[in-house]
């Protein structure tokens, strides 16, 4: 019998699983992840960028925690001699109709606390990108890179360290309540547990599901294309450089990453993934793709954003197009200057209605908890997240680990 166990090797199921053991010392912890590493899906795949919180609501969940998280993430990276670089970044208004947008995400930086900083013209921006054109910025100095994938595995070494059972390729089946606690069914066997943290990312709302827990969501998966530039073109960008987000587009639009170990990307673009763990263009599941098809939700969201879609669609069939969106920040570069990198995808947790849920969706059940929405920047705020989680259990105080 253990005292908790969490779905999903992860990094907030690492965090979390991290988080019991340094909370509750004595307690038998299990973490099963169905792959056969750790981080191998969101986490592993995304733009490694510490985030400051620039872009989220005052007062949400995505706000306070990338605020207090991207602290805790250096602090540990520092504890730990991971690599890592506090680079800063800019966010950069290229046409007239985004300078009031900008002024409002600057705004909305000093609301959250964050360190920021107007560039009022073009040539105060070439101080900082010396190749990027743009009308005003905004320097964001406390946005970082790391490689969360190094993170999440130095997050598996600390549980075993402190006797946590780790096991890979250990595929979820089943989940049933019973009189002994909540039973797990996988692939490498039947595990009982008092607790259940459900971390699970592309898949949480099935997992969700095999517990009869009705989440009012759907994970619905974006697949984010990237390209990179070719060594001899990374001096082209110093270090993090991003567009005015459109405020009716849930996604940030392309931008470039300079990544911890040196090399540059160039993306997202964002559209849909014919499967949840797709990451090519001829990944497809028929499963995955007709629960998406099938579901309200998503033809509400696609009738809304259409335009955006084709948009986003075009970039992923036409490098000229994909290349057309980077010049607007970059107009030094060409179709020659970049290749395919891998890419990534996001699970989106959408309502039935067409709502996208905006902020990390947390379901607190009997005994159980339910990561059900947690995209960016959940790798910067991992820690808290791990934190959040564990400080909302309900445990019973009478049978409560040690």
């Amino acid at each position: 019998m253990y005292d908790f166990c969490v779905i999903g090797g992860g990094i907030v199921g690492l965090s979390t699983g991290m988080t019991l053991l340094n909370q509750y010392p004595n307690a038998k912890v299990l973490i099963v992840e169905k792959e056969k590493e750790w981080a191998s899906h969101q986490t592993g795949h995304n733009s490694g960028v510490i985030h400051s919180g620039i872009y989220y609501k005052p007062g949400s969940y995505k706000a306070r925690f990338a605020r207090e998280g991207s602290k805790a993430m250096v602090e540990f990276c520092q504890k730990h001699n991971i690599q890592h670089e506090i680079c800063g970044k800019v966010i950069v208004a290229t046409a007239p109709e985004e300078l009031p947008l900008l002024e409002n995400l600057y705004d909305r930086g000093l609301q959250n606390g964050i360190n920021v900083q107007k560039i009022n013209n073009s040539a105060q921006l070439k101080e900082f990108e010396p190749h990027v054109e743009g009308l005003a910025a905004i320097r964001v100095l406390e946005a970082g890179i790391v490689n969360y994938k190094q993170v999440a595995k130095t997050f598996a070494k600390i549980i075993a360290i402190h006797g946590g059972d780790l096991r890979l390729q250990t595929k979820v089946m089943n989940i049933n309540h019973g009189t002994n606690g909540i039973e797990i069914e996988t692939t490498k066997g039947t595990f009982h547990t008092r607790y259940l943290i459900n971390c699970a990312g592309l898949q949480s709302d099935r997992m969700a599901r095999l517990e009869q827990v009705k989440t009012g969501i759907k994970i619905v998966p974006f697949r984010g294309e990237y390209y990179e530039l070719k060594p001899e073109k990374r001096s082209l960008v110093k270090n993090l450089i991003y567009p005015v987000p459109n405020p009716n587009f849930p996604f940030l639009g392309v931008h470039f990453t300079r990544m911890i170990d040196g090399s540059v990307e160039a993306g997202p673009n964002a559209v849909l993934s014919l499967k949840r763990e797709g990451y090519t263009k001829l990944d497809i599941d028929l499963r995955d793709l007709a629960e998406v098809l099938t579901y309200p939700g998503f033809w509400k969201i696609a009738s809304k954003y259409w335009k955006n879609g084709l948009e986003e669609m075009i970039r992923s069939y036409s490098k000229k197009a994909f290349v057309k969106g980077l010049q607007k920040l970059v107009p030094e570069i060409t179709e020659k200057d970049i290749e395919p990198a891998p890419a990534g995808v996001r699970a989106q947790a959408l309502k039935a209605d067409g709502t996208l849920v905006d902020d990390f969706h947390i379901i607190y059940g009997q005994n159980t908890v339910h990561v059900c929405n947690a995209p960016s920047p959940a790798a910067t705020a991992s820690l808290q997240i791990g934190r959040a989680i564990v400080n909302g259990l309900q445990l019973d105080q009478n049978r409560e680990a040690n």
